[in-house]
């Protein structure tokens, strides 16, 4: 009887999500996104977003993306960083201004030849019960055991996997619980190479990938972002310096724009971050 309630109570709520319109559709003059071997070119255009109508998460932000460039997006929490990653997935509408890729309107794209172009890797890694394998063939159902193997000795982590039971054959367990913290972020950066994006957005992506794992990751994710246009969203310094265009954001508005040689010798809030971070780097 106590059986039957749970499975009662979980079918209420699994039925309740299914049956939950999503917000976020296909506009009437939606077509497919064309595909092309470089980067996307990305536009912000005045944008403005709230997720309360009282309370603007990103003010009036401009700023353009060209393809192949690495934007690296700097700031305090909750000043919009992962706003605009979300907005550029098309994971919420933004209330004014535009966006646009490769000169169309993100909101007249398909959303499935827009995520069909896009990876993204978040700072808490999602796993699902099975082998590693079948968890890094999700970027892409069709791929082959070979194609996963090149795409884990790619990112220079095929090693790392092979030392488990059974390699890449190991069962990761429900949300990946059988393997460590880097084990299950390195699973999730092999999926998004397999995936193929022009456009790869990384959000907290090393933040459960430990300094010497990080560092083994650096060549090949320079790799991996080479011909993609990328945005990294870190509190780790040490992982935008070499960026393209650097974000500075704060409270929503975009206060600085450069790269990390142009914001030092500005002086200004980037380099007072890049200070603490010095400084809170030594202490360790």
């Amino acid at each position: 009887y106590n059986t039957i309630l749970l499975a009662m109570a979980g079918g209420e709520r699994i039925f309740k999500l299914l049956d939950t319109e999503p917000e976020v559709v296909d506009t009437p003059r939606a077509e497919p996104l064309a595909r092309t071997d470089q980067g996307a070119r990305i536009e912000f255009q005045n944008v403005t977003f709230s997720y309360r109508p009282d309370r603007p998460v990103l003010r009036d932000l401009s700023f353009t993306c060209e393809p192949g460039q690495v934007v690296a997006l700097v700031g305090h929490t909750g000043s919009g960083k992962t706003t605009i990653v979300s907005l550029l997935g098309r994971l919420y509408e933004h209330q004014q201004g535009r966006i646009l890729i490769d000169g169309h309107d993100i909101d007249a794209i398909t959303l499935e030849s827009l995520h069909a172009q896009m990876s993204l890797v978040l700072q808490e890694n999602f796993l699902f019960t099975g082998t590693v394998m079948e968890n890094i063939r999700f970027g892409k159902p069709g791929a082959s055991d070979q194609d996963v193997e090149d795409a884990c000795r790619a990112l220079d982590c095929l090693d790392v996997f092979e030392q488990l039971p059974g390699g890449l054959h190991f069962n990761a367990g429900e949300r990946g619980d059988n393997l460590s913290l880097g084990q299950r972020q390195l699973a999730c950066f092999a999926r998004a190479w397999l995936a193929n994006p022009r456009i790869f957005m990384l959000d907290e992506a090393t933040s459960a990938v430990d300094t010497h794992t990080e560092h083994r990751l650096q060549t090949a994710l320079e790799r991996l972002m080479a011909g993609r246009t990328t945005f990294v969203v870190a509190h780790r310094l040490s992982t935008i310096r070499r960026a393209d265009l650097i974000l500075v954001l704060e409270h929503g508005e975009l206060i600085e724009r450069g790269t990390h040689t142009e914001l030092l010798e500005s002086g200004k809030h980037y380099a007072d971050l890049y200070t603490e971070f010095v400084r809170l780097s030594r202490g360790r």
